[in-house]
């Protein structure tokens, strides 16, 4: 739920200020589009049995914007650490709770 902390606000950000100057594209269009595939990815992350899809949508996402930042030589360690986040959640979410008995 934390993550959602991170991912709503910058998607709600793309599709309200569409217009944003300073990024790699400056087309309205492709900031809609990144805020809507960052929203979905989220919805899908949430929801238990859509999960490996919206943390593959998520992580795509992320790893486009660190390599973006890496191209622009701008900081990515937070980044890389949301990404690694996002993972880890998954992760914690998906495993079994309990090992299996033996012997069954």
């Amino acid at each position: 739920m934390i993550l959602t902390l991170f991912y709503i606000p910058n998607a709600l950000n793309k599709l309200l200020d569409p217009s944003q100057t300073g990024k790699i594209v400056e087309s309205s269009a492709v900031m809609i589009t990144a805020g809507v595939f960052i929203l979905v990815g989220t919805a899908l992350f949430l929801y238990n049995r859509t999960m490996l899809i919206g943390t593959s949508m998520l992580v795509l996402y992320m790893l486009s914007i660190v390599l973006i930042h890496i191209y622009k030589e701008k900081s990515s360690e937070v980044l890389i650490l949301i990404l690694t986040a996002t993972l880890f959640a998954a992760y914690m979410r998906k495993r079994p709770l309990l090992p299996l008995e033996e012997g069954r």
